[in-house]
């Protein structure tokens, strides 16, 4: 018989793929078809020809068309077809319609086809053979009554089985005669869907089943090989999943059984070329019972070429030609078959798990696969760009791993599966990951039903894909731009990345004030602080020296780069304020970064210094007060991760307010440094409220309370140097505790402040690096330390070190152009407002967000107003906070103060103005006036007791399960759940965020608020050793759709990544506006993003009911119903970005 010289392959994807492949090397010419819904399948371009079939036909109809593979082969001139697996492989008229026309069909012959191909045939066919069956029916017929009465004979449970092909389809467990009819009929319609009959038969189903093969060629010289058995007993619904060769759990007397039950039923039909006879192995008594034979080459046929060495396709052309099997093969006899090694092959899927298996299907946006030792690789279109259509079988590519034993190859496979990195399409990696550690499978206890029967293999971490995620964000800021600095300065287009100054020593090998803490304990360091002569610095750079400057936007990035520096060549430092205050919950909600995980990382590159944080007493690092378990795992949470001075005050001075905060912190051994807030000016008589009296008072009760130091905060730099040498020496005197000076330099004087309290004794002072102090940050540091050189309060610390660190921040500043607040010098302006330094950037920000930035030095003035109206209240955050939304409340209305006193104006306050005068921030000194009480709380009584005494306790662990519940299962630790108690929403959409865009935090400073530049390269870090090295090539158009696809290279492979250009979809939206004058007509109050809406269409409204909320940067304004009426149109929703004047809801 002459040789081939073309062969057309009919079929598809992987198979086609694999059949050319052992054309090509054996010199022969392939001819491909493909639909046109295919039309971008890999193996037409792998063909030497391909043809487009099934011209109005459907995707799979076209494979299924015997006229048009004849076609194609006449017309191309194919003297023969390999059918593959599936499709028409098991068809015996196409068979016959090949041999009509003249052209060989790789495979057995019709009529034993038509023997064994059909499942009710090939039962009778192993009766006659000798080899055991499984009670079954004969083929159902179409009376139910009767399909009924055959199935009782058998006896239930059954499965019902289609005649006609496999792969699971048409097949359906029934338990009961109840089952019959729903699901003979189901399992009809779904066996002619797929093979064009729907011919099937009932069988006897075996409860706990293996499921082996048995692969035989054979020749027409009467030739016949087996090559072993396959185990394919891991399947869901009855859909292999992991084959194996050879079964690891046959001893070889079961082995060399079952090779002859197969090699007897095919003999006894003189079968030719390839063919798998399946098996059902009773895991109870070890009996194989004959299941089907596969007239074609299986899926699975690579484990057992691994396994023999045997190339079964090869050979499968070979015997069509005429070879004998041994030629075929290359082994003279049967006994040369032998097996080497183990192997196991898995399919590489785009079924998601997650959803139920089923297929997901579109654009592959990259795609590295694995290679190396003992893998083989068997694919179809998997490649990066290529499309996943819904037509056609999910298979993206088959993984065959091969070693000497079957714990190799499973070991070998994993780490395969591993190193794949399939992004666009949801794959079922994870799953099959999972399977391969599950104890039943790596011990061969599995069965037909594990998958089935295991719900624990389908939980499974999802993939992180942090570089697709990096990418969409990058893309996202480059398109649309960053909302924080939108319309702001730039930095300079030549900026270069900051550079921290080398390690003048080892971190780990210099001692500082942190190993004092670790070794004898919080009070041992406050003994030592009123020890030391040399006057002890805070560097507070990391907190409220930016926080005061630019926001509060700076990010973890940037400080975690410096860190080591710090530790290495400023030992000498009392501590590194670098957490908490407004800096926590900045970088869930602006920064999109964890504040824990900033906290973990500083503390873990600054071993010897301790960190020190700001915290509210009861109102944590929030802007409420929180019930008391709350507070107290907040701390024990943030002692854990690495706080070691914890400064605790209160924002009214309400010592009774700090104590639940204070013996939390006192509990976890770390330094309680109790806090007393500075206002107003103790020399000033008319200032008497706070007077010397006053802080000495305050002092005593926080050392009672339990304080290791005592912070005096002057979180406005109202102390001015001659009022600090009296402060300083009376509390020195009166109350004895180490005392550690805040300030800050508004007004320009703080350097002679903290020179002033330094002769008076003070312990330790807060200074920032040159580069970010002075105006309303904290005193220059190296100006202090310069200043008390040579004298007997020298700090110690190195000036040179401290040039170089601040060059660094320098540097940095460049960066964060856009949150500087534009003050251009000191302002003696801080003593009318008393506006604290780390409140003042944030609240010129809230002003420039509202349209208020030309009218400042109004709102500093109307600040003023407010707080003497409130009664003159210490003023830090959250009550600086409070007196901040009612200023910009009355400059936005142009409110004045005898306006919002008038008991005749309605005024709509703020809540948080009405949440304060309730009491839940506290009492101040001689409490409210009762006035504007009375008018704001509209007479409810007021809580003069402490807010969180009467608050319930949070249950933690049923809030973490909940939580759990939000974030679709992921686990909450401590630090997360410590999070989510102080900001919910905060927290969730910062969650959110995370899910869309991954470690952002990694990112350079510029890409992240500016995204990059064509050509521009970056690298970032994800992990401590993973890097991405990112190039973005271009920027595309924009589509119909409002896309833009944006180009990148990711560690050197392209990546496209599509994201929305929300200029442009914005350009088309025009929010209607309030009409000026018109009653009906609700307009916004200011610009920002609408967080609730609490009426809809058709609803009547009371005077005063709430309506919607409105957030603008840290404030969130309520606006309620000005007269009863019915609600006639609501015109937002939550989420909507609105701007001022926007008509929100119309009234009728």
């Amino acid at each position: 018989m002459p040789k081939f010289t073309k062969i057309l392959i009919a079929n598809r994807g992987e198979i086609a793929i694999r059949i050319m492949r052992a054309a090509n090397e054996m010199g022969k010419k392939t001819v491909a078809v493909f639909a046109e819904e295919d039309k971008l399948g890999l193996h037409r371009f792998k063909a030497d020809e391909a043809y487009r079939i099934g011209e109005g036909l459907g995707p799979v109809a076209a494979y299924l068309s015997i006229e048009e593979m004849i076609r194609v082969a006449r017309e191309s001139g194919a003297d023969a077809i390999h059918p593959g697996y599936g499709l028409l492989s098991e068809n015996p008229e196409f068979v016959d319609a090949c041999e009509k026309n003249g052209i060989t069909f790789i495979g057995p012959r019709a009529e034993t086809m038509r023997a064994l191909g059909d499942k009710a045939s090939a039962r009778r066919v192993a009766i006659e053979a000798g080899v055991p069956v499984i009670p079954a029916t004969e083929v159902l017929g179409d009376d139910m009554a009767a399909i009924k009465k055959e199935a009782k004979e058998v006896g239930y449970p059954l499965m019902l089985k289609a005649s006609w092909g496999g792969g699971g389809r048409g097949m359906r467990p029934i338990m009961s005669e109840d089952e019959v009819e729903e699901k003979v009929l189901e399992g009809r319609r779904e066996a002619e869907a797929a093979f064009g009959n729907g011919e099937g038969y009932l069988e006897k189903m075996i409860l706990k089943a293996r499921h082996v093969e048995v692969q035989i060629l054979g020749d027409k010289h009467g030739g016949m090989y087996h090559l072993f058995e396959r185990d394919c007993s891991v399947q869901r619904r009855n859909q292999k999943v992991v084959e194996r060769a050879p079964a690891p759990y046959l001893t070889e007397e079961q082995r060399a059984e079952i090779c002859e039950l197969g090699y007897k039923i095919c003999k006894h039909v003189n079968y030719e070329c390839a063919g798998t006879v399946e098996f059902l192995m009773d895991m109870a008594d070890g009996k194989f019972y004959f299941i089907e034979v596969n007239p074609r080459v299986q899926v699975e046929h690579t484990v057992t070429e691994e396994v023999t060495g045997i190339d079964i396709v090869q050979a499968q052309i070979l015997i069509a030609e005429g070879k004998t099997i041994a030629d075929a093969t290359g082994k003279p006899t049967q006994k040369d078959v032998v097996l080497t090694g183990h192997a196991l092959q898995t399919r590489i899927t785009t079924e998601d798990p997650q959803n139920n298996f089923i297929p997901d299907y579109g654009r592959i946006t990259a795609y590295r696969e694995a290679t190396g030792m003992g893998i083989r690789l068997d694919g179809g279109t998997a490649y990066a760009g290529g499309v996943i259509t819904r037509y056609y079988d999910s298979l993206l590519t088959k993984v065959t791993a091969k070693a000497p034993t079957p714990e190799m190859a499973i070991a070998r496979m994993d780490r395969a599966l591993r190193e794949f990195r399939i992004r666009g399409v949801s794959t079922n990696i994870a799953f099959v990951e999972n399977l391969l550690k599950h104890p039943t499978f790596l011990d061969n206890t599995y069965h037909t039903k594990f998958i089935d029967e295991t719900p624990d293999l389908f939980t499974f971490k999802k993939r992180r894909d942090r570089g697709t995620k990096v990418l969409t964000y990058i893309a996202d800021i480059t398109v649309n731009g960053h909302p924080e600095v939108k319309a702001r300065p730039k930095p300079r287009a030549d900026l270069k990345a900051p550079r921290p100054p080398a390690l003048q020593a080892d971190p780990t090998h210099q001692m500082g004030t942190r190993n004092l803490l670790e070794q004898k304990g919080p009070q041992a360091v406050a003994d030592w602080m009123k020890a030391q002569q040399q006057l002890l610095i805070t560097d507070t750079t990391m907190r409220d020296g930016h926080q005061s400057l630019l926001a509060t936007r700076m990010r973890s990035h940037d400080m975690i780069n410096v860190a080591p520096a710090y530790a290495a060549n400023l030992p000498q430092l009392f501590s590194v304020e670098c957490w908490g205050g407004a800096t926590f919950d900045v970088a869930y909600r602006f920064l999109q970064e964890c504040p824990w995980q900033r906290l973990r990382d500083l503390r873990e590159r600054m071993p010897n210094l301790m960190t020190q944080m700001l915290l509210r007493g009861a109102n944590g690092v929030g802007y409420t007060n929180y019930p008391d378990n709350v507070v107290q795992e907040f701390v024990r949470v943030a002692a854990t991760t690495g706080v070691d001075v914890f400064r605790v005050f209160d924002s009214l001075n309400w010592v009774e307010n700090m104590r639940v905060a204070m013996d939390a912190v006192i509990e976890n051994n770390k330094i309680c440094e109790g806090t007393v807030c500075y206002t107003g000016d103790i020399l000033n008589p008319d200032r008497a409220k706070y007077d010397l009296k006053y802080y000495v008072d305050m002092g005593n009760q926080l050392k009672d309370a339990g304080a290791h130091v005592l912070g005096l905060k002057d979180m406005a730099g109202l102390l001015k140097p001659a009022a600090a040498r009296v402060l300083v020496k009376a509390l020195k005197q009166e109350v004895g505790l180490p005392i550690h000076f805040h300030t800050h330099d508004t007004a320009g004087i703080a350097c002679a402040t903290i020179l002033a309290a330094a002769e008076a004794g003070v312990d330790a002072v807060d200074c920032a690096m040159d580069a970010l102090s002075g105006n309303t940050s904290q005193a220059t540091l190296g100006t202090v330390v310069g200043a008390l050189q040579h004298t007997d309060r020298d700090t110690g610390l190195s000036v040179d070190a401290i040039r170089d660190i601040s060059d660094y921040w320098e540097s940095v500043r460049d960066h964060y152009a856009a949150f500087e607040s534009g003050m251009q010098a000191p302002s003696s302006e801080v003593y009318l407002h008393e506006m604290p330094g780390g409140q003042f950037t944030n609240l010129k920000a809230q002003a420039r967000s509202m349209g208020l930035e030309e009218r400042w030095h109004e709102v500093a003035r109307t600040y003023a107003d407010v707080n003497q109206m409130f009664g003159d209240i210490v003023k830090v955050t959250p009550s600086s906070k409070v007196v901040g939304d009612m200023a910009l409340m009355m400059v936005s209305q142009n409110l004045t103060r005898d306006e919002v006193e008038d008991p005749d104006k309605d005024v709509a306050f703020p809540d948080s103005v009405v949440d304060m005068m309730r009491g839940n921030l506290g009492q101040p000194p001689g409490g409210f006036p009762p006035e504007i009480q009375l008018k704001i709380l509209k007479g409810e009584a007021p809580n003069t007791q402490r807010p969180g005494a009467d608050v319930p306790a949070v249950d933690l662990e049923e809030t973490r399960a909940d939580l759990k519940q939000q974030l679709e299962g992921r686990d909450v630790d401590d630090e997360d759940l410590s999070g989510y108690l102080m900001y919910p929403k905060v927290f969730l959409d910062y969650m959110g965020r995370h899910r869309t865009y991954g470690p952002v935090r990694s990112l350079p400073t510029k890409t992240f608020f500016y995204g990059m530049e064509p050509g521009e390269e970056i690298t970032a870090e994800i992990d401590p050793g993973k890097t991405l090295e990112i190039r973005l090539q271009a920027v595309g158009e924009t589509n119909e759709d409002g896309e833009a696809r944006v180009f990148f290279e990711l560690n050197g492979a392209p990546r496209v990544i599509r994201v929305p250009n929300r200029l442009v979809k914005s350009a088309t939206v025009q929010r209607p506006k309030a009409e000026a004058g018109n009653a009906n007509h609700i307009g916004a109050p200011m610009p920002g993003v609408v967080a609730s809406v609490g009426v809809q269409v058709g609803q009547e409204v009371s005077e005063g009911d709430l309506l919607l909320t409105i957030e603008a940067m840290k404030m969130e304004t309520g606006i309620h119903a000005e007269r009863d009426a019915v609600v006639k149109a609501v015109h937002v929703g939550p989420g909507g970005q609105i701007d001022a004047k926007d008509l929100l809801v119309e009234l009728e």
